[in-house]
């Protein structure tokens, strides 16, 4: 585990005040998903997983669905490296896909389906593929 640290106060800020929760990808979802007359809870905790969240979870049908950041999580069409203060947030966002991944194994485990959507991907195509899962045969 490295030692680093953000490279600055001013970057640790705004790193603190950075949306982890019905940011506008996930709202977008949401609302397509509601009109449709489909139900979920949002942030619901992964069960048996300390500090982790399903961003939109189908209990009953046990789907969990992750809108994740490009940034991040590591998008590979999307993803950056900064190069100030480099190896930090190489060890950050390393850490991220790991717990994503520990995350996924975890629920599949429980029986959980798990959807993964990037943050760039059209709220419309996501919602589609969620309900296609959700109920296979068009009715919420």
């Amino acid at each position: 585990m490295s030692t680093a640290k953000p490279s600055s106060p001013s970057v640790s800020a705004r790193m603190s005040r950075q949306a982890s929760r019905d940011t506008k990808p996930e709202v977008a979802v949401r609302k397509l998903l509601h009109a449709s007359g489909y139900r979920y809870r949002i942030n619901e905790r992964v069960p048996g997983m300390s500090r982790r969240t399903i961003d939109i979870a189908f209990t009953r049908a046990k789907v969990a669905v992750m809108i994740d950041g490009c940034f991040w999580h590591g998008c590979p069409v999307h993803a950056t490296q900064p190069k100030s203060n480099a190896e930090w947030w190489r060890v950050k966002l390393e850490r991220n896909m790991a717990r994503d991944r520990e995350t996924n194994e975890h629920l599949i485990r429980e029986g959980w389906t798990v959807l993964r959507f990037w943050e760039h991907e059209a709220p419309q195509d996501v919602a589609a593929r969620i309900t296609a899962i959700v109920n296979p045969r068009g009715n919420p």
